[in-house]
């Protein structure tokens, strides 16, 4: 099977969240169920300097106004097609905003662009080159089917993968015949959007199959409360909705390997990770004494709970802990925690901003991480910290409540439990399930079996890969018509 993947973000050349994660990490795992991935990306400055060896497959003189070259390229062992458009990508800032924290203004355009020439690949542009399914993800992407059945006229089965219902790519009615859509497409069945447009509505309404990243996650959106607005039109197309878990990439994150940790260790040599601890410790100027620290590795939002993490930051403090904090995202999120962090020096630490090498130090290095969100589609940053004998604190919603098992009395006794969960969201519920997380601390011989427990559990592509492969393939055989060959073993 030949999958032309379509996203704004892939890991390792360009990434925000969770969502390079997957794209970087599942083309690896399909490769051992019989399909192949070409991933489509911007051509962002990191991305140019990166991969270094690229051909050059056509050149688009007219791509809504823009003239956009499409480069053949690989990087690792990712396979990629790459828009090279440096008037839309080639820009300070990150993806989706400017260095100011603003979104990109064109954003409609660059994102509009990346879909439509998803489609035109889609509809045979690469002789040599069609796909047997297209997968998109999320609303920078969500476009492509739209422009497959508006313009293109292409039937080429389509995924698409909602990472984060919250992100819709919202933008004036005033812009679609800039977008090169027929007006007949501006209906409630697709594109309008409470007066405006969605790109990620466009995406539920065309796409063949709609995945999201949890099983939980996908009854939770069917509800007015984490619908955020689309909850009607997911409801109307549920048949084709199914949740799958994203898995982990066992090769990066491997503490018996990782480059960034300062001594490497298994469930068998756990005590090895003391050394990363002394170097947590170092690197943030916290007090070394023996109490538990706690990390937050996560986008600074009301979403991932991060204004209730400064709310009960003292509650850590206060009971002979510490506390670290990475991340960036809303000003006031990150002036509140940074603010909390200056009223207990040695004690709370903030770093503003994320790179790979702090985020596996603290996985590496921590006792234990919170996760305190108020909704979550999946999330990986729990499945790194297992892995990392590292124990969560989460809130039951979501991935989350699926991946972590709460240490209470019977999952203790049965030796299954591997983390802390707490409901409903609040910071109460969150003091309290910090609470027990410090007195489990305070029981080496506990301590270590929720360690080693959470490092056992196997959270790997392979399952998840193979879901989406029997996905592919089902859409494959529902539009084909039948052979003869097929006929004939069908019938005798």
């Amino acid at each position: 099977m030949k999958i032309l993947s379509v996203t704004s973000e892939i890991f390792p050349l360009i990434k925000t969240g969770g969502l390079a994660d997957v794209t970087g990490s599942l083309p690896k795992a399909l490769k051992g169920y019989g399909a192949h991935t070409t991933t489509l990306i911007p051509g962002y400055p990191i991305v140019m300097s990166m991969v270094e060896t690229t051909n050059p497959l056509c050149i688009f003189e007219d791509l809504l106004g823009e003239r956009v070259a499409l480069l053949h390229g690989r990087y690792e062992d990712l396979d990629l097609f790459i828009l090279d458009a440096p008037a839309l990508y080639d820009r300070p800032g990150g993806p989706y905003v400017d260095e100011t924290g603003k979104d990109h203004a064109d954003n409609w355009k660059r994102f509009g662009v990346l879909s439509l020439a998803g489609a035109e690949i889609a509809a045979g542009l690469l002789p040599g080159w069609v796909p047997d399914v297209v997968h998109t993800h999320d609303w920078p992407s969500a476009m492509t089917s739209v422009y497959m059945r508006s313009v293109k006229n292409c039937a080429t089965p389509t995924v698409l993968t909602v990472h984060n219902l919250a992100f819709q790519g919202k933008f004036p009615i005033g812009l679609l015949p800039y977008l090169g859509i027929p007006d007949d497409f501006y209906a409630f069945n697709n594109l309008e959007y409470f007066g405006d447009i969605s790109f990620l509505k466009g995406g539920l309404q065309t796409a063949d199959a709609i995945t999201t990243v949890s099983p939980t996650y996908a009854r939770e959106i069917l509800t007015p409360e984490f619908g955020m607005g689309m909850d009607g039109i997911l409801n109307a197309r549920s048949n084709v909705l199914r949740g799958i878990v994203n898995g982990i990439d066992a090769e990066i994150w491997n503490p018996s390997t990782d480059p960034y940790l300062v001594r490497n260790y298994d469930h068998l040599s756990i005590r090895r990770r003391r050394e990363n601890r002394i170097a947590l410790i170092r690197r943030f100027d916290l007090d070394d004494d023996a109490g538990p620290i706690f990390s937050a590795i996560s986008r600074l939002t009301w979403q991932k709970g991060m204004d209730m993490l400064a709310d009960t930051a003292d509650q850590i403090v206060g009971n002979g802990g510490k506390l670290i904090v990475c991340g960036q995202g809303d000003l006031e999120i990150e002036h509140a925690l940074l603010r909390v962090a200056a009223r207990f020096p040695g004690r709370m630490a903030v770093h503003i901003g994320y790179d790979e090498e702090t985020a596996h130090l603290l996985h590496g290095g921590s006792d234990a991480i919170v996760q305190p969100s108020r909704f979550e589609p999946c999330g990986l940053t729990q499945l790194y910290a297992l892995r990392y004998g590292c124990v969560p604190v989460v809130s039951r919603t979501g991935g989350l409540s699926e991946t972590i098992i709460d240490a209470n009395d019977a999952a203790m006794s049965a030796r299954v439990a591997t983390g802390f969960q707490f409901h409903p969201v609040n910071p109460e519920t969150l003091r309290l399930a910090l609470q027990r997380c410090m007195e489990a601390y305070r029981d080496p011989r506990m301590w270590a079996r929720l360690q080693n427990q959470g490092m056992k559990a196997r959270f790997s592509w392979e399952r998840s890969a193979d879901q989406y492969a029997s996905l592919y393939e089902n859409l494959i055989g529902a539009s084909r018509p039948l052979a003869f060959s097929d006929v004939r073993s069908a019938v005798f």
